[in-house]
């Protein structure tokens, strides 16, 4: 599923082909996945935004005889395999169409999602609405993180939850746990064990939207930027999909459990899982 990384490259990416210009219409055979585009047509395009996995185009009246005023938001959540490619292909299921040119929303899988809604009205979207800080803003403060973190339960889920920091996932909550040499069933994390974490996250992060996130495999499933350029942060995985393979720091092999549902990758030598804190 594409991450935070993912995400902020595609946002960075296509914002100079949207910013500033008029939707003419969005097209697509699934109202109940793509919810109320139509109240996105005929308006500008006044930014593209970032929260979590999320992306988020401010919308506009474009002149003064729009005759709704308001502002607004396209909600675009990329699910498993979604993203915005310039050519229309086989799993097309979006196209957005402005005065310069049409993206095209490709998702193999289905389960991408868009909406339409008034800035900050996200009662339809629950984990956007409770979705903890950016862990590359300033709000992400240690403090606050080792504060949570002391009465976490098993860390990997988590952070998945996506409150206690927004938009890492499955990728990058091993590749931090790993660099933070924590256990992914740890429990109720010390103050340095928080530390280490959360210079973890910033440090990973970091480095994958500077690599342009991570591409999986060569299916047609796997995440691409919307000119087809693959990633490169996969090939910076210590631990992630390395299941068999020795770890780059100590040279135990790598192993895979299934911890909340979710794949996980670890260094059982690194990461030990130690007993939790006896409550005070």
């Amino acid at each position: 599923m594409p991450e935070l990384p993912e995400v902020e490259t595609t946002r960075r990416k296509i914002e100079p082909l949207l910013r500033g210009q008029i939707i003419e219409h969005i097209e697509h055979g699934a109202p109940h996945k793509y919810r109320n585009t139509q109240l996105a047509h005929g308006k500008r395009i006044t930014g593209l935004a970032r929260r979590g996995k999320y992306l988020m185009l401010q919308l506009s009246a474009a002149d003064a005889a729009d005759t709704d005023p308001h502002e607004l938001e396209l909600i675009v959540h990329l699910g498993m395999t979604g993203g915005f490619r310039q050519e229309q292909g086989k799993y097309t299921r979006v196209s957005l169409t402005t005065g310069a040119s049409t993206l095209y929303f490709d998702d193999p899988r289905r389960f991408g999602k868009m909406t339409v809604v008034r800035p900050g009205e996200y009662a339809s979207m629950p984990t956007l609405a409770a979705m903890g800080p950016e862990p590359l803003s300033s709000d992400f403060q240690p403090d606050r993180f080792t504060e949570l973190a002391r009465e976490c339960g098993a860390v990997k889920p988590w952070l998945l939850s996506q409150k206690p920091v927004s938009g890492v996932g499955n990728i990058y909550a091993d590749e931090s746990l790993w660099q933070a040499r924590i256990h992914p069933a740890q429990t109720r994390l010390t103050a340095t064990e928080a530390g280490r974490l959360y210079q973890a996250i910033c440090e990973v992060m970091s480095a994958a939207v500077e690599a342009g996130g991570s591409s999986l495999g060569n299916g047609v499933s796997n995440y691409r930027q919307h000119d087809g350029v693959p990633g490169r942060f996969q090939h910076e995985h210590h631990v992630y999909g390395q299941a068999g393979k020795p770890c780059a720091r100590c040279g135990t092999e790598i192993v895979r459990i299934v911890l909340g549902q979710r794949g996980t990758h670890f260094c059982p030598q690194c990461q030990q899982l130690r007993p939790s804190k006896p409550s005070k």
